[in-house]
């Protein structure tokens, strides 16, 4: 059973993690903005369903990873074809971080460096992708990743150290290459 909150609180308190992961996952504002929402549809609808074995946040973060994964597929169905303007605009509307002084090459090295980044992360095995993208990108400690994919702490440490080990070797192949 949910702890003694509001719906309008729980939102409130989740909504800009579950944003995030959502994009961590989906790499496009829209998509990751339906996702929470659906996110956050799930959520209402299976209250009476928690009960509480984790924390109110493991079991929405749960309920984000498995919303996006959804999401993945289904546009992985839609999508037997890119069209290359597609993979530009997304990136156009990609939020990349860079450092504290604006110049516009380094920005554009920064959006390409993390375009190829996250395109290695995409071709990652599905629960590689998961842990890593927890970890590494939300910032989730192990213990934490295990508890939203209910694996254990051994399994998240050995998919990591796959996960980092298959990054390596296909950003190894863009490296050189350049």
């Amino acid at each position: 059973m949910i702890p003694d909150q509001t719906f309008e609180d729980i939102v409130y308190e989740f909504q800009d993690r579950v944003y995030n992961t959502c994009l961590g996952f989906l790499k496009n504002e829209e998509d990751a903005r339906d996702a929470a929402q659906n996110v956050f549809i799930r959520v209402y609808r299976n209250m009476e369903k928690f009960k509480g074995e984790s924390s109110l946040g493991t079991w929405i973060y749960r309920i984000a990873v498995n919303t996006s994964l959804e999401e993945i597929r289904k546009s992985k169905r839609k999508k037997r074809i890119t069209n290359p303007m597609e993979i530009d605009s997304t990136l156009e509307n990609q939020n990349f971080q860079t450092g504290y002084f604006y110049h516009p090459g380094v920005e554009l090295e920064n959006k390409e460096r993390s375009a190829i980044l996250f395109q290695a992360i995409d071709q990652l095995p599905e629960l590689q992708k998961v842990a890593f993208t927890l970890h590494k990108v939300e910032g989730l400690t192990y213990e934490e990743v295990s508890k939203v994919m209910e694996k254990s702490l051994s399994s998240i440490e050995s998919l990591m150290h796959r996960a980092k080990l298959n990054l390596r070797s296909k950003l190894k192949e863009y490296y050189e290459d350049k």
